[in-house]
């Protein structure tokens, strides 16, 4: 229950240092080639850039200069401004910096770098629309989408946390594309690249002392001077400094839940979405830096030498991290755990345990999780299993850490799952589990502590639409509500996860609008959705979001608090 969210092994690229690894490379690296290739194929050449096709230049101004962008027919978009300097050199494990002022404009018209990173096993569906920008460590840049320029009007701002853990990712991904939620809800949406793994969480403070004290929380700072240049610069694009929400899913979630409790993120927003992903207890500094020393073991580095990591190449560190990853004797079982880090300066507490953040209090909160969360792994099944099979998966412990279950245990907690699931096939019940097991408890708890402050409200959903994709075997996986959220069924492989069904146009209407009404006011109240309450210990209210809405108020119990107690005991 108290985890750090943490997404998927870690795979190597073709060669484990390829830093300019592309779309067909990551499918090779996951094993995800035949459906991925022939979806990636399908794709076709509109994922170059991630977008529309741009038509009218906009010119708008920064603190540090002006910046060139483009307006694609809905909205004026500005790709890939530098928010904070080259984290290369000497500036590598070292909080941000702002970059220096330019003269001239700046193009604003391309994606900025990727953090360098290692590929995450995941379905081929998701493979597609990723990002596909250079690595490099000047990765410090956003991404603008406004309606409109300097117009006065003090739109809503909606700033998205990529997923990929703290590990992976980018804000590049063709589905955070704002341009719908710009253009038919009049917000601004920014998203983020921020440095990750090694190089946004790598505890250096036990073993170099004062001068790397801030490197364990490196990736988190920059999530708050990305906030900053918000609060700085976001007028311009027609934004409300003073009513900005940061939102994100998985991961990103996890780095949201993270900020509303770092307490250099204060005052810097004002809603807090957290879509299938919380950060309940920060890494120990004895556990990052035992991480640490494999890493630096693994670049042939002893303890005292950590000024020479500042001078390892890219390739060698993303060396590193696989074989850590993946070959270390006694390592990191195929998880490296990188994350905030409770370093008693960038965080002094864990996010969420034992309670909600004090500093927050006054942040509403919107949260929640999707019905077959599990079914992004590769490893969860999509043909049909018999029931030897199903015990034998719920006795291993369900995926994502719930620890070995006794015989009797696995069919106890099967057979409350055929109660309150009649007629599930054993896939799908599997598939349902492992969901319950990875996210309810945390979004229980969290909603709980939050709602215990009295102060600001907890909204909660649970998304069941299923994806008509390879026939509903997906069911509803990790990251399904994205394109919804965002409202972009029309952009390049969206279809490719969500599929084609007249009933999608529907479920994004709806979700977009109660996400930016939330964005607008606190309340996800729209019209077309049943009177949406907040939760609480004593009235866990929880929105269901399909085809036909409806209010549950503590859905599923039982399951809740089974799952509850499978997590407390792995804690």
């Amino acid at each position: 229950m108290e985890s750090t969210q943490v997404i998927g092994p870690i795979a190597s690229a073709s060669s484990a240092t390829n830093v300019s690894i592309d779309r067909r490379a990551f499918l090779r690296a996951t094993g995800a080639t035949a459906a991925g290739a022939a979806l990636l194929a399908s794709a076709g050449p509109a994922l170059a850039q991630n977008g529309y096709s741009s038509n009218t230049e906009s010119i708008a101004q920064t603190r540090c200069g002006r910046v060139r962008g483009l307006h694609n027919g809905k909205a004026h978009v500005f790709k890939g401004i530098q928010y904070g300097a080259s984290a290369h050199g000497d500036n590598r494990f070292m909080p941000a910096r702002e970059p220096q002022p330019w003269s001239g404009i700046r193009d604003a018209t391309r994606l900025g770098n990727q953090t360098p990173q290692l590929t995450a096993v995941m379905l081929a569906e998701e493979v597609v629309s990723l990002d596909n920008s250079p690595f490099s460590e000047d990765c410090l840049y956003l991404n603008v989408w406004t309606p409109a320029l300097r117009d006065g009007r003090n739109r809503p701002v909606m700033v998205w946390f990529h997923g990929g853990g703290f590990t992976n990712g980018s804000g590049g991904d063709v589905r955070y594309d704002g341009s719908n939620l710009a253009h038919k809800h009049d917000v601004v949406v920014v998203t983020v690249n921020e440095r990750l793994n090694a190089f946004g969480f790598l505890y250096l403070a036990q073993l170099g002392g004062e001068r790397y004290a801030d490197s364990g929380n490196a990736g988190l700072l920059d999530l708050v001077t990305a906030l900053r240049w918000v609060r700085d610069n976001i007028h311009e694009f027609g934004g409300d400094p003073g009513n900005v929400t940061i939102f994100g899913q998985s991961g990103g979630g996890g780095k949201v839940s993270t900020l509303m409790a770092t307490p250099a993120a204060k005052g810097l927003f004002h809603r807090a979405i957290c879509e299938s992903g919380l950060n309940m207890r920060a890494v120990r500094p004895d556990e990052a830096t035992a991480m640490t020393r494999q890493i630096m073991d693994a670049l042939g580095l002893s303890a005292n030498e950590v000024d020479e990591l500042r001078h390892a190449s890219v390739d060698d560190i993303l060396a590193a991290l696989h074989f850590v990853a993946n070959q270390a004797p006694g390592g990191a079982g195929g998880l490296l755990r990188f994350g905030p880090v409770l370093d008693q300066r960038t965080l002094l507490r864990d996010p969420w345990t034992p309670d909600a953040p004090a500093q927050s209090a006054n942040v509403p909160m919107l949260l929640g999780s999707v019905l077959t969360e599990g079914t992004f792994m590769l490893t969860t099944p999509r043909d049909p299993i018999n029931d030897r099979e199903l015990h034998q998966r719920v006795q291993n412990g369900l995926g994502f850490g719930a620890g070995r279950l006794t015989a009797d245990e696995a069919d106890q907690l099967i057979a409350l799952y055929r109660r309150d699931y009649p007629g599930v096939p054993n896939t799908r019940l599997f598939q349902i589990m492992t969901g319950d097991n990875w996210m309810i408890p945390n979004v229980a708890a969290v909603a709980e502590r939050k709602a215990a402050q009295h102060a600001a409200p907890a909204y909660v959903y649970h998304w069941e639409w299923i994806t008509p994709v390879e026939g509903g075997r997906l069911g509803a996986p990790h990251t399904i509500e994205i394109p919804f959220a965002f409202d972009n069924l029309d952009v390049p492989t969206a279809d490719i996860i969500t599929g084609t069904g007249p009933d999608r146009f529907a479920m994004a209407d709806r979700t977009s609008r109660a996400w930016t009404a939330f964005a607008r006011t606190g309340d996800p109240n729209i019209d077309g959705l049943p009177h949406w309450e907040p939760y609480s210990a004593d009235h866990r209210a929880v929105m269901i979001l399909n085809n036909e809405c409806r209010l549950e108020i503590d859905p599923h119990p039982a399951e809740r608090e089974a799952m509850t107690r499978l997590a407390q005991r792995r804690t």
